[in-house]
């Protein structure tokens, strides 16, 4: 995406949500370490077209994960070079985008960063690093979190999950919409593995369109029940359409590890199967948390597909 983030040159930050009239909207920069934090991805529970339709849009319902990107900055009179220079490309042009549109200069100091989140596979590790620096930033200056802010620094660099909420969202990647909050009312235990490689999101995009396309049809259906289970809290529906979504992408993005995996479901008590859609994961998701026997057993199935499982908590619930 190449959207331009309006940009305010004058020598204080536009007002923000919460301030009142005549007030600053930003404090005097912080003297101590500020950091900004923010939650990646298992996936999707669905990916696919909105609706059916010759000119489909990207649309996600991002897994939320209790896995972190983490951006820090110190002041630091001494620090040498340009403190932005420690992050990566993305993160570092957020950096400028969001003091184009304040108006601001960043203080002597550095950034550091951390992450959880692997590269490439699925867990939304780019869009997270972002929302993590711009989260530091409006720390770092004391300024209101605008989520208009966010969105707008996205669109002007990428692709993006909805890791910028702390729900569920029916969400226009492409557009960087949320059409539709979905609350925090589902949760899901996981059991996963990451197969390797990695995945270009880019690179695949017309393929996906083209697959969205030819079975819009179902996708709409899958999407349908998906809407109903969390309109309605049920886990087990949103764990099925999940699994339905999942199967979908096969067709287009396969995983190798893919129908060992969806014929065993029964045998492990698993609600449904996900993947990241344009990543390299794949699991099983439980409503209910599976005790330390299935826990062997299902370290022992991906053991022998060649894998060493990942148990996560996902969602919220």
């Amino acid at each position: 995406m190449t959207t331009r983030v309006p940009v305010v040159r004058a020598g204080r930050p536009r007002s923000a949500p919460g301030d009142t009239e005549g007030s600053p909207a930003a404090r005097e920069p912080v003297t101590r370490t500020v950091s900004g934090v923010c939650h990646g991805t298992l996936g999707e529970l669905y990916q696919g077209p909105l609706r059916a339709g010759p000119e489909p849009d990207i649309a996600l319902v991002s897994f939320p994960v209790d896995r972190h990107a983490w951006v820090h900055f110190t002041p630091d009179g001494t620090a040498q070079g340009p403190p932005a220079s420690v992050l990566g490309e993305k993160s570092a042009a957020a950096v400028r985008l969001f003091l184009d549109r304040f108006g601001l200069t960043l203080p002597p100091g550095r950034f550091s960063a951390h992450s959880d989140l692997r590269v490439g596979v699925g867990m939304a590790s780019s869009t997270a690093d972002i929302v993590a620096t711009l989260r530091c930033l409006f720390r770092l200056f004391g300024l209101p979190y605008d989520l208009e802010v966010v969105l707008g620094v996205l669109a002007a660099i990428e692709r993006a999950d909805s890791v910028f909420l702390d729900e569920f969202a029916l969400h226009l990647s492409g557009r960087h919409r949320v059409v539709r909050r979905l609350g925090t009312r589902i949760g899901f235990h996981t059991a996963y593995i990451t197969e390797p490689g990695t995945v270009d999101t880019a690179a695949v995009t017309e393929p996906l369109l083209a697959h969205y396309r030819r079975r819009g049809t179902e996708y709409e259906r899958c999407l349908d029940a998906l809407l109903k289970g969390f309109s309605t809290g049920d886990p087990g529906a949103v764990a099925r359409a999940a699994t339905g979504s999942a199967v979908l992408s096969q067709e287009v993005l396969p995983k190798a590890a893919f129908d060992a995996v969806l014929t065993e479901r029964e045998r492990f008590g698993a609600d449904g199967v996900f993947v990241a859609h344009t990543g390299c994961l794949i699991g099983y998701l439980f409503a209910r948390r599976p005790g330390a026997d299935v826990k062997s057993e299902l370290s022992a199935f991906f053991h022998s597909l060649g894998h060493q499982c990942t148990f996560a908590q996902g969602g919220y619930g």
